[in-house]
């Protein structure tokens, strides 16, 4: 079963087309990784997902509920309410974490289960002190963000997005802030949730990482999916003129 689906998207910024006619869907339990170089789409694709941006053109689907859809030329959104319904079936991790920084890590990850989904306080508590056990931040709970280095950030951010029980979780490049002995541990966590299988869309330049947890590959350059498949097939084995060229330059 289908948790997303992005049919025919398209996003101008001015005259720029950024998307072009991308469509893709995500299936409960799969781990997507989206690469490509800077500037082809990925976090645009992303953005657009969890309705950061607006689409120009085309129709986003969550369990069979209609986030956006074209008629008559026209983008049409959902309503109020049922956009909020949306909206809590995915939960999004930010290349700069975006903790509150006047905020302690416990408060960081359940303000938002409290005020906006209504959960009681006592029992989101409980639900953050086991997610940040999960991430490996339990005696973290009362610190500020100020006091924690550049990993332990995202992986309170990562806790936080999972507080809230999304159905499936983006990232968009959640490595590219930090150095290579602090991604190694969020890649550690990424990997434990993929275990769980928890739906997953990922955008990174973790060319090894994505070869080794992702389901399936996007390989985007200039706004469309050039190549997509298993790990293996697009990362292992590339068709595409486009992603050989991509990958070498990496030395994949």
């Amino acid at each position: 079963m289908s948790v997303l689906e992005m049919n025919n998207i398209q996003k101008h910024f001015g005259d720029l087309e950024v998307l072009k006619d991308i469509s893709l869907s995500v299936n409960k339990g799969e781990v997507l990784s989206i690469i490509g170089p800077s500037g082809s789409g990925k976090s645009t694709l992303l953005r657009c997902a969890v309705n950061l941006e607006k689409i120009d053109g085309g129709k986003i689907t969550y369990n069979n509920d209609v986030m956006a859809d074209t008629q008559n030329g026209k983008v049409m959104y959902a309503k109020k309410n049922e956009l909020k319904k949306i909206r809590d079936s995915f939960g999004l991790v930010f290349q700069n974490f975006n903790l509150f920084p006047h905020y302690t890590v416990l408060k960081n990850i359940i303000d938002a289960p409290v005020h906006v989904q209504g959960k009681s306080k006592e029992e989101t508590e409980k639900t953050a002190r086991v997610l940040l056990k999960k991430v490996g931040l339990e005696s973290k709970e009362d610190s500020y963000p100020s006091q924690l280095s550049g990993g332990q950030q995202q992986r309170v951010a990562i806790a936080r997005a999972l507080a809230m029980n999304p159905q499936i979780l983006f990232f968009d490049e959640p490595t590219s802030a930090l150095d290579p002995e602090i991604t190694a541990g969020i890649l550690k966590v990424l990997k434990d949730l993929a275990a769980e299988k928890m739906t997953m869309v990922i955008v990174t330049h973790e060319i090894d990482f994505a070869r080794k947890v992702a389901d399936r590959v996007i390989f985007m350059d200039g706004g469309v999916i050039v190549e997509q498949g298993s790990a293996e097939e697009v990362i292992g084995n590339p068709k595409n003129e486009r992603t050989k060229a991509f990958l070498q330059k990496l030395q994949v």
